[in-house]
């Protein structure tokens, strides 16, 4: 079996995980996350849009159908109310565990001008709960909400400069409430304090789509054109694999999302020719 990664970050790729029922396929896998019972929700732009297995990669429910116009990105807060962020209908909707409507932040089908949203890409929590959303495609800014759903601010604006974006494309917030953003076309990750003003940048990437960081502060970037890149809170590469685009176990096409469980495993989701989920389980 080929392993993947390197120093304390090795992994085997699991083939095959992932069962579904007779007339479900994962197409365009856009967001993943994991709960805390380690369930792990494929969000793809199949007509199943939430799709729900265990950790071993077992089908256990799906829920969505009909709901979303194009699923981007997925986030899993502490109570296990999943975030679904939909560019195509330009919304942000909070669900329980088995898809019951809590929240629904944006206007349903209709675009707003530098207000939320314009497609946007992806969302995050704080620590204390408030809620970091990217509007990436449309309007290149990010919008900080309170718990309850109310729009605190917004900062950004198309460009390549300090705290300016070429499509946000994935937020995550770390324990320090440090905002970490996938400036995608301009290929790194921007990191901001909890007020947006603009601390520092990594730079290196290849269009990097998301951001997630465990509870050992690895920071985990998939890259859209075929790596995946793992690097400490400071920023350096731990370990990288994947460079020209392939469809064999373990390596990449269009990796678009990256998460977690709690015993280290990585689940990696592909979009454009890739469309899949990939389970690589930790060895070191």
């Amino acid at each position: 079996m080929v392993s993947f990664g390197s120093g304390r970050l090795v992994y085997d790729v699991k083939e095959g995980w992932g069962e579904l029922p007779e007339g479900y396929e994962f197409t365009h896998v856009a967001g993943v996350a994991v709960d805390s019972h380690d369930k792990v929700y494929v969000f793809n732009r199949s007509s199943h849009p939430v799709i729900v297995l265990d950790r071993e990669g077992k089908f256990l429910t799906s829920w969505g159908e009909g709901i979303f116009g194009r699923p981007h990105g997925a986030y899993i807060g502490p109570g296990d109310e999943v975030y679904c962020v939909d560019d195509g209908n330009h919304t942000v909707r909070k669900f329980t565990a088995e898809g019951e409507l809590l929240l629904s932040l944006g206007i349903e089908g209709q675009t707003q001008d530098e207000a939320p949203f314009n497609r946007p890409t992806d969302a995050a929590l704080s620590p204390s709960g408030e809620l970091y959303v990217s509007d990436g495609y449309g309007n290149h800014r990010i919008h900080k909400y309170s718990p309850e759903g109310e729009l605190l601010f917004s900062w950004g604006e198309e460009g390549d400069g300090p705290g300016q974006f070429d499509i946000p494309h994935g937020i995550w917030v770390d324990n320090d409430n440090l905002v970490y953003v996938a400036d995608r076309q301009n290929h790194r990750i921007q990191i901001f304090n909890s007020q947006g003003e603009y601390l520092d940048q990594w730079n290196g990437f290849r269009q990097p789509c998301t951001v997630f960081i465990d509870a050992e502060d690895h920071v985990y970037v998939p890259e859209l054109q075929a790596r995946m890149s793992i690097l400490n809170k400071d920023g350096e590469l731990i370990t990288r694999w994947g460079e020209e685009k392939s469809k064999e176990p373990g390596l990449f096409f269009g990796p678009h999302c990256a998460c977690v469980d709690s015993r280290g495993d990585l689940y990696v989701g592909e979009v454009l020719e890739g469309q899949r989920i990939q389970k690589f389980v930790r060895k070191s």
